[in-house]
């Protein structure tokens, strides 16, 4: 009997067999769960959580999430079972129409050759989704800039969620981005106006996140001290209006899906004009904007991705916004 190894099986080889599979130039930065997306589109969620979480796919031979961010030249581990795609096709450059382009561009509030920064206004989407045509994702084309490479996003923020959204300009700037706010170098300062005031003026909500069973939008998201995932958020209370309204500073120290929107609901001062979470109470009627959403991303500061000093960045609130800072009188003075 012989003692050399068994060859690996090849891409595209038998699904009875473990397949590995390369993370090639242009895949860097890209998170796992969206690798598998991109080459297995027949792959649900569900199951590949189910593969992550018994240890069956692995990243360098090592246990991996879904949201960890790939480099190239990392190999990932595909167990039986699993078929490979064929190589996906050479990417078509969409089409982004003039006032599109127009749009984007007017959004730019920093640009150098790693990064671009925008001030994502309120009402538009990062990403497409059911029922989702128009997003930031699918006119990032417009941003190139004389690039060849296309941008990319490295974070998001919700639809209704206004301020600052970085895009890496390219692979190697994805990269470090993608770290960046993986071990928490990033430091993000939002502003929210929240219908009541917190219980003290300033703290911590350490309250542990976990998606709400049942509900009918897949992102509803609960506190959940048994089961739920870290969420820590600092805040600060800037001005208030009596008890009827304050406008706070929020630091997110973990980035959960909506994090800022339900930690500020579970200390009784839900952000104005979120009625997902702060259901009614959140709708002030005196108030011409109440059901918009006051949440705004204010200030990032992190390393830059050139390896190179800082890269900080502040970004002004959107009109809504600030008629009704105006309204109540609210002082933005050492934010």
């Amino acid at each position: 009997m012989s003692d050399s190894p068994a060859p690996k099986a090849s891409p595209g080889g038998p699904c009875g067999q473990v397949q590995t599979r390369a993370i090639s130039d242009d895949e860097a930065g890209l998170r796992l769960d969206r690798w598998f997306q991109r080459h297995f589109p027949g792959l649900s969620h569900g199951a590949l959580q189910k593969l992550l979480r018994t240890g069956q796919v692995r990243v360098d031979g090592k246990r991996a999430e879904g949201n960890d961010r790939v480099e190239p030249g990392q190999l990932v581990r595909l167990p039986p079972g699993v078929t490979l795609a064929p190589p996906p096709k050479p990417r078509e450059i969409p089409t982004v129409s003039d006032r599109d382009a127009a749009e984007m561009q007017s959004l730019v509030i920093h640009r150098d050759d790693h990064v671009i920064v925008l001030n994502k206004p309120p009402g538009l989407a990062v990403q497409g989704g059911t029922g989702t045509e128009r997003h930031i994702d699918g006119m990032l084309d417009a941003l190139r800039f004389g690039f060849e490479d296309r941008p990319r996003l490295v974070h998001r923020l919700d639809k209704d969620t206004s301020g600052l959204l970085l895009i890496a300009r390219t692979g190697q700037a994805a990269k470090h981005l993608a770290e960046s706010f993986r071990d928490r170098e990033t430091e993000k300062l939002y502003w929210a106006v929240v219908v009541g005031v917190p219980p003290k003026p300033e703290g911590a909500i350490d309250l542990p996140l976990a998606k709400r069973p049942g509900a009918r939008d897949r992102e509803m998201m609960q506190v959940d001290k048994e089961e739920g995932q870290k969420a820590l958020t600092h805040f600060r209370e800037l001005d208030r209006l009596a008890k009827r309204a304050a406008l706070l500073a929020l630091w997110p120290r973990t980035g959960r899906t909506h994090q800022l929107r339900v930690h500020c609901a579970a200390i009784g001062c839900p952000i104005l004009g979120d009625g997902k979470y702060g259901g009614e109470e959140a709708l002030l009627a005196a108030v011409a904007d109440a059901r918009r959403l006051h949440l705004h991303a204010r200030r990032l500061l992190l390393p830059h991705p050139s390896g190179k000093g800082e890269l900080k960045v502040t970004a002004e609130p959107p009109p809504h916004f600030r008629r009704t800072v105006e309204a109540f009188g609210f002082s933005t003075d050492g934010d």
